[in-house]
């Protein structure tokens, strides 16, 4: 008795999901913010560099997120109107001569 449906054999695992995206976010914020915590350990400056690591950390993770959107929809777009576009060489008979 089939229950559950099975996924097919030669099917690739999506790793662009939003987990994915979320776990690198924290994980990297997590590695400036202890970075900044032994620059300030080593300079004895306690908040200053957790501070200053961690929003470096974030506005270059907002960064990366921002251009891999731009190059999805970039590259989405472009198939997007090739797909209107139809097969190369064809004509349209109703299609207007500017």
């Amino acid at each position: 008795m089939k229950l559950l449906p099975r996924p097919p054999k030669n099917v690739r695992v999506n790793t662009e999901d939003s987990l994915g995206h979320g776990m690198d976010a924290v994980i990297m914020l997590a590695i400036f913010l202890g970075a900044g915590f032994g620059l300030d350990r080593l300079f004895g400056t306690m908040p200053v560099f957790m501070i200053v690591m961690t929003v470096i950390g974030a506005i270059g993770l907002f960064a990366r997120f921002y251009y891999q959107y731009e190059a999805k929809m970039n590259e989405h777009d472009e198939r997007r109107l090739a797909k209107l576009a139809g097969p190369a060489g064809s004509t349209d008979s109703n299609a207007e001569v500017v």
